[in-house]
């Protein structure tokens, strides 16, 4: 029997991410994955927001994605845009990459970290003890992990087989979503009528001031509402066939898809994301209908929270109770997820009634400071876990700022590509001595010109000094002291050398800020 310290079920975005986060704090994980290769029929799922594109920026691999695809004002509600390009971010915008892209490049990011990934099998179950986890795979054989991590999407055989409850709305509506070729010239665009929304585009497409401007020829891709609830089984090119009759009156001479799935509005989300020695992140942890395309970059997000929680309980640097705070940060997020695409799909009903309230939602969104908020949403720049009482900056994620150090210049992301987390000192230098975690804790002596400014929060004055974790977002906020940080400095990165007498200390200087803590 195989051993790793983690095993990840499902190799798709969620999946790449963690084993990538994981492998990078030198942790032995593995990936079990159904597919023979990391190509995906279809180009699935498509565009990255701006708080994802920071976080790929954060392991210094941003460029890359950046490379293959449009930069593009994505974020919208219910099918309003928000345009994001006046936010406090390098990444004022969003990037249109198709999934299959995507996945392509993080899976090579993971090639490089050497990370193994066994193909053509899945997980069929798993029995847990007090040590680890035994994983039964597809093929008949087994693997011993210390954890398992379920990426294996909504329909998650581990999170079943954990017992995991799933509640949420059951299914109202269905739409099909294909890749095929058409016999006939389509009627390119967004359609509305009494069904729903649906469209039709070519896949070859660009972005022409901010406008879609479609390639002339090659495959098209089909979105289409379905005029009544379709059943769970896998949809079939005569579905297609028969949705495309009823809305646009002729299926065009539908042929050759490269691939058809439905989907609905059922919105679920796990009760729990762990299960002892078994986590849940990505679509295994939450669905919902596609709408504003936060489905990836939540599960994304997911893994860039549990990665360095679960590297150092494995690597014995943090108690076990530390992936108890996975949950209790992602779960919310998630959870407004769901409810604001069920308030999107509500408001694309199409009867009179709802367009006059979609048609009043579009005219609030038109202001500023609505505008704002809800673009922070959509884009994930606004997220902020509730670490306790304190500073404004408290669990909020931190702006790559301009940073002048002993050193030359650097950008605050750059510190983050290892995934080691930062005490950002941005007062006198030399001021702080963490030696009892100097083996896992960066200590930066800067300076920063101005004051900070976040989306949604607006401008913050520049604290004394922040402690940044591994995921970017601030675990403690200097005021001038050293009040609070040796608890932070425990309570997220283990005990020091020495045990519980390990503290950190704060050379004795003039209070510049009494901002909290």
């Amino acid at each position: 029997m195989a051993e790793h310290a983690v095993v990840v079920a499902g190799g798709g975005p969620t999946g790449l991410m963690l084993a990538g986060e994981l492998a990078l704090a030198g942790v032995d994980v593995a990936i079990v994955e159904r597919r023979s290769s990391q190509d995906l029929p279809g180009s699935r799922a498509g565009g990255l927001h701006s708080r994802t594109i920071e976080v790929l920026d954060q392991r210094g691999i941003a460029d890359r994605f950046l490379s293959e695809g449009q930069v593009v004002q994505v974020a919208a509600f219910a099918g309003t845009p928000l345009d994001i390009s006046d936010f406090p971010t390098r990444h004022p915008y969003g990037l249109g990459l198709w999934q299959n892209h995507i996945e392509r490049i993080l899976a090579g990011w993971v090639d490089e970290l050497e990370v193994p990934i066994y193909r053509e099998r899945e997980v069929t179950g798993f029995a847990q003890d007090d040590t680890g986890v035994d994983v039964e795979l597809s093929d008949g054989t087994s693997l011993r992990a210390k954890y398992l991590l379920g990426c294996d999407g909504g329909r998650s055989l581990v999170r079943r087989a954990a017992g995991i409850e799933f509640p949420g709305w059951d299914p109202t509506t269905s739409f099909l979503i294909a890749e095929v070729e058409l016999a006939e010239e389509p009627e390119l665009g967004i359609r509305r009528d009494a069904l729903g929304i649906h469209s039709l585009g070519r896949l070859e497409y660009e972005i022409r001031d901010g406008e879609v401007v479609y390639m002339d020829g090659g495959p098209v891709r089909v979105m289409v509402t379905e005029e009544r609830l379709g059943p769970t089984n896998e949809a079939t090119l005569g579905d297609l066939s028969e949705a495309l009759i009823a809305v646009w009156g002729t299926d065009y001479g539908v042929h050759s898809p490269t691939w058809i799935s439905r989907f609905t509005d059922m919105a679920r989300q796990a009760t729990a994301y762990r299960d002892r020695r078994v986590l849940l992140a990505g679509d295994a942890a939450h669905v919902h209908n596609p709408v504003g395309g936060q489905g990836l970059n939540t599960g994304v997000q997911d893994a860039v929270n549990l990665g360095w929680k679960l590297a150092q309980v494995v690597n014995q640097t943090s108690p076990d109770s530390l992936l108890d705070t996975y949950h209790a940060e992602r779960h919310p997020v998630a959870a407004r997820v769901l409810r604001n695409t069920i308030a999107q799909v509500a408001l694309f009903r199409q009867d009179e009634r709802t367009k006059a309230l979609r048609d009043t939602i579009a005219e609030l969104l038109s202001m500023d400071e609505p505008r704002r908020r809800f673009a922070a949403m959509m884009s994930g720049l606004d997220i902020h876990y509730d670490l306790g009482e304190g500073h404004p900056l408290l669990g909020r994620r931190m702006p790559d700022l301009d940073l002048v150090t002993p050193n030359g210049q650097l950008r605050v992301f750059t510190l983050l590509h290892d995934a080691r987390p930062v005490l950002l000192n941005l007062g006198e230098p030399g001021g702080f001595d963490i030696t009892p975690w100097a083996d896992r804790v960066q200590l930066i002596d800067a300076k920063n010109a101005g004051d900070w400014e976040l989306p949604v929060l607006g401008q913050v004055a520049t604290p004394a000094a922040v402690l940044i974790r591994p995921d970017g977002y601030i675990a403690w906020v200097g005021d001038g002291t050293d009040t609070g940080l040796r608890d932070a400095l425990t309570t997220w990165f283990g005990l020091g050398d020495g045990g519980g007498r390990a503290r950190a200390v704060l050379r004795e200087r003039p209070s510049r800020h009494r901002s909290g803590s």
